[in-house]
């Protein structure tokens, strides 16, 4: 989940993962599913990998200066894949097709709170580390606070918010960039937050790698589709199917203003310090990390970690295609997917682990072989460690922090003290 290390010219995370698994009450005190959707793991699973695959491999080749496959295959859309399952789990911790009300949704919004606190906290704590990569665990921090007022949204809603964010954060974000501090933590401490929140802040929320509001159209189309029933296979079929083909329209639709309808040469004029091999590098690549701004022709663009509408719209598409395409494949294989379902309901735990393996730089002398060598170690892992003590480690903390939270607000509201209707 990180833009590339430079390129030769140099221009340019987990929540519940599904109707939780076991009998037993949620942290809301609301009866819980009896298993988890395979499917929703499996994707998860997959953009664990994909992110995996991102910073562990080259993202060119050295000898033609082009990308990667896994660049090509992987970047940006795994990071999205990720934030929009995100708002999956959301929809499943907050009442699945039928938001909460009252209490129940009151402590639904606490234990969100305490969630977002939980794992931005990891991030801030990842910080005091020079990774190689981009940290995402702060961002999803930010994410799920600002996911806090949404929780009670029908899916109507929730999408006519998802694309308000997705067409309107990307111009708030480029006219934040030469206005806002920039990218001056690539990954913030929890000293950077305490001695110089501002800055830390306006990373998170415009001027990052991730920037929070415009991501908000992940998390947001993501808690729409957890409230539909994704047990059902029309469902699944009409995110397969209606997922690739916004994802196929936004894609030719970018590349029709760029390249036939003058985009590309507004793109040049507009910004005339930069060569055309500077402003091809940034098509395949992205911004480094944020697009220039001296001209608005850029949010025609839908490179990887870009932010523009387009970005957004496209990786919209594609998460809820793969999403409907894991979901119909739970029908028939299953067990071909519980592998990469373990690894998926444990991703908070994966990533974590994987960004320490990271850190010392060593995967840069055998990347190919440091990739397999995760793939692997995380499966059997995820696979071993659910069989004998079921969530993960780092799962388990944060379950337990919001479940205690959960259990405050009812127990302060049962207990004669009056919470606010929400």
């Amino acid at each position: 989940m990180s833009v590339p290390r430079t390129p030769p010219s140099g221009a340019a995370t987990a929540a519940a993962g599904a109707p939780a698994g076991g009998a037993g009450a949620d942290a809301a005190g609301v009866p819980r599913p009896a298993r988890r959707l395979i499917g929703v793991d499996a994707a998860r699973g997959l953009a664990l990998f994909g992110m995996v695959a991102v910073h562990t491999l080259p993202s060119w080749d050295e000898r033609t200066g082009e990308a990667h496959w896994s660049w090509t295959l992987f970047a940006g859309h795994s990071a999205a894949l990720f934030a929009t399952l995100a708002g999956v789990s959301l929809a499943f911790a907050s009442g699945g097709r039928t938001p909460r009300t009252g209490r129940r949704m009151t402590a639904s919004r606490w234990s969100l709170a305490g969630r977002a606190g939980v794992i931005a906290l990891v991030g801030l704590l990842l910080g005091f580390l020079e990774l190689p990569v981009s940290n995402i665990l702060i961002y999803y921090g930010m994410l799920f606070l600002l996911a806090v007022p949404f929780l009670r949204l029908r899916t109507r809603s929730l999408l006519l918010c998802a694309a308000l964010f997705a067409l309107l954060a990307p111009f708030l974000m480029q006219w934040s960039v030469d206005v806002l501090p920039g990218l001056e933590y690539e990954n913030p401490s929890l000293v950077d937050l305490v001695l110089d929140p501002g800055t830390v802040l306006s990373q998170l929320l415009l001027t990052g790698v991730y920037p929070a509001l415009p991501w908000m159209a992940f998390l947001l189309a993501g808690l729409a589709v957890g409230r539909t029933d994704l047990t059902s296979r029309r469902v699944q079929t009409l995110l397969a199917t209606v997922g690739a083909a916004v994802a196929l329209l936004v894609w030719s639709a970018s590349a029709l203003a760029l390249q036939v309808l003058g985009g590309y040469e507004a793109i040049a004029e507009g910004t005339p310090w930069m060569e055309e091999s500077q402003i091809d590098e940034v098509l395949v690549f992205g911004g480094d990390p944020t697009l220039p701004t001296d001209t608005l022709w850029w949010l025609l663009i839908s490179a990887p970690h870009s932010n523009t509408p387009f970005f957004l719209a496209l990786n919209v598409g594609l998460a809820l295609s793969v999403l409907g395409v894991c979901l119909l494949l739970e029908r028939v294989a299953a067990r071909m997917l519980a592998p990469i379902a373990a690894a998926g309901a444990m991703t908070f735990t994966l990533y974590t682990v994987h960004l320490l393996v990271l850190w010392p730089g060593y995967f840069e002398l055998a990347p190919a072989v440091w990739t397999a060598c995760q793939l692997v170690v995380f499966t059997l892992f995820a696979l071993l460690w659910r069989r004998a003590r079921g969530q993960g480690p780092l799962e388990q903390v944060v379950t337990r922090a919001t479940r205690a939270i959960s259990r405050r607000v009812l127990a302060r509201d049962e207990g004669g003290t009056r919470t606010p209707v929400s």
